[in-house]
């Protein structure tokens, strides 16, 4: 991830709403329980390339997804320099609109399962 992307710093837990104290915490946009909840979240993960786990891990521990309504969220693009709306099923991303499966709606998937 690009540091654009990982500058905001989250008052909140992106997954509860409770407030984060911690720097690292407050960095990454959710506290210890919710993010070791969130690494154990099991969803199916034979419809992805490795490349694309990896990428989905990443945005959420950078914080780089972030709820907006109950199943769809604002991720931010790989170099930080876009935003687009995603859910577990579909995506804004040039890969999510030609029907590809992409990391965003993998990330989506992974948070909602946790």
């Amino acid at each position: 991830m690009n540091a654009a992307a990982t500058t905001h710093q989250h008052t909140n837990c992106l997954r509860c709403g409770r407030t984060l104290t911690s720097t690292k915490s407050r960095a990454t946009g959710y506290g210890p329980k919710c993010a070791a909840k969130v690494r154990r979240s099991s969803v199916d993960l034979a419809d992805y390339k490795a490349h694309q786990v990896a990428s989905a891990r990443e945005l959420i521990e950078d914080g780089a997804i972030i709820p907006l309504r109950s199943v769809v969220f604002i991720a931010v693009s790989t170099d930080g320099t876009e935003t687009y709306k995603t859910a577990p099923t579909a995506c804004s991303c040039p890969a999510g609109l030609k029907g590809s499966r992409c990391y965003h709606q993998l990330a989506a998937r992974m948070l909602l399962a946790a």
